[in-house]
């Protein structure tokens, strides 16, 4: 027997329901919120990720799915999904629509070669936002807002983490100030840390390791050094989010874990799934649409992994919906083959071809969930009516077949 790979998992029966409700759900907020759904390819060239996610980065490092094609390009599976949102937005040569804003969501598959355990899988899947054009603090709160809304509709308890990770005036002496700190205790850290000193020495202070948290307690804050701009927006952000009754953390380690993250950064963790506590997380990227040869565009986005959440969601009730057909002779089913291709326009219909007896059909009816069964036996047939009952509200009654056929017409 062939399996899946290792690290992927196939969605079926209540997975797959889930999984769609979650979509349905997001999508239908993120429409409320003014955002337009955008697809992108699931493979693309590595150097957009080289240039996005950047280098010293553990996914373009350790993680990608990357191999050289039948042309010799090098491409890889996507890991994530703003860089290639991004790099659409150039393509399209929006970045030159000066003062327009443009607001995309999208879900769908990521890869990453990494250790599966709960939670994490080798392909898993993502939705996403991206904002571009609005450098407002404002569209920040927004979609913090907008996530707390998200995780409410879907049951989800979570604690809200910001920081800011400053801009080009301030990081650059803050990176100065870190550097020189790590290099001090960098003989105690983990081998990670030691390596992200001299490639990407924020990306430390996100350690998971205990002991270099422990060593990290006295390390420089950012939140105390931003430039008179940053710290501003970052105060108005805490204080955005104070008025809306929004309960926040100033997490002076969250730094997310892809290079191309400046200003804002937030995150949403949730108790209720162990160590792995993340659920989502974006923040502002003034300088990706510039990095991928684009004019420059404030920007700023998030992503949920749907892996996390999927056991933490909770469905709603489920109903009886559509219609379940079923023939008693097999001249019976002649008439319900038009029948079902007329109800189909606007609801679910589930037929079975076999010929059955009354007890089987409502069997069958009530397998599929169906809310109507509609059975036409010989008498019927011989009148042209249709025998229906409605499975929920307990009633039955026998009515024209045209009757039904008019009704579902209109």
């Amino acid at each position: 027997m062939i399996h899946a790979l290792r690290g992927m998992k196939d969605l079926i029966f209540d997975d797959a329901r889930r999984y769609e409700y979650i979509i349905q759900t997001l999508s239908r907020i993120a429409r409320n919120y003014g955002f337009e759904y955008i697809e992108t390819p699931i493979l693309e060239e590595t150097r957009l990720f080289k240039r996005s996610v950047g280098e010293s980065s553990d996914i373009v490092g350790k993680e990608m799915y990357q191999f050289t094609d039948k042309g010799g390009n090098d491409v890889c599976l996507r890991p994530e999904g703003t860089a290639g949102v991004v790099r659409a937005f150039v393509q399209a040569k929006l970045d030159r629509q000066q003062g327009q804003k443009y607001r995309f969501f999208y879900h769908g598959p990521m890869f990453r070669y990494e250790r599966p355990q709960k939670g994490r899988l080798r392909e898993f899947h993502q939705f996403g936002v991206e904002s571009f054009g609005e450098k407002s603090v404002e569209e920040d709160f927004t979609l913090i807002v907008m996530l707390a809304e998200i995780f409410e509709a879907l049951g989800i308890r979570t604690r809200v983490k910001i920081n800011s990770l400053g801009c080009t005036v301030c990081m650059p002496p803050y990176r100065q100030r870190l550097v020189g700190y790590l290099e001090a205790i960098a003989q105690e850290l983990c081998p990670d840390c030691q390596r992200r000193i001299a490639t990407n020495p924020i990306r430390v202070l996100d350690c998971k390791n205990e002991q270099c948290q422990n060593l990290l307690e006295e390390a420089p804050k950012l939140s105390q050094e931003l430039c008179e701009e940053c710290d501003r927006d970052f105060t108005r952000l805490q204080k955005l989010l104070t008025d809306a009754g929004i309960a926040y953390e100033v997490d002076t380690h969250l730094v997310r874990g892809l290079d191309y993250y400046s200003g804002a950064a937030f995150e949403f963790v949730s108790d209720e799934i162990g160590a792995q506590s993340a659920v989502a997380g974006g923040g502002r990227y003034d300088r990706l649409v510039e990095f991928l040869e684009g004019r420059p565009t404030p920007g700023v986005g998030f992503a949920i992994g749907i892996e996390r959440i999927m056991e933490l969601v909770r469905m709603p009730q489920e109903r009886r919906e559509g219609w379940y057909l079923g023939a008693m002779t097999p001249e019976a089913l002649d008439r319900l083959l038009p029948l079902a291709r007329q109800l189909r326009r606007s609801h679910r219909v589930v037929v079975e071809y076999a010929p059955k007896g009354l007890k089987a059909h409502l069997k069958g009816a009530d397998k599929a969930n169906a809310r109507y069964c509609a059975v036409i036996g010989e008498e019927e047939l011989s009148k042209e009516h249709i025998w229906i009952k409605d499975l929920e509200a307990r009633e039955e009654k026998t009515v024209p077949l045209k009757e039904l056929e008019e009704i579902e017409a209109q």
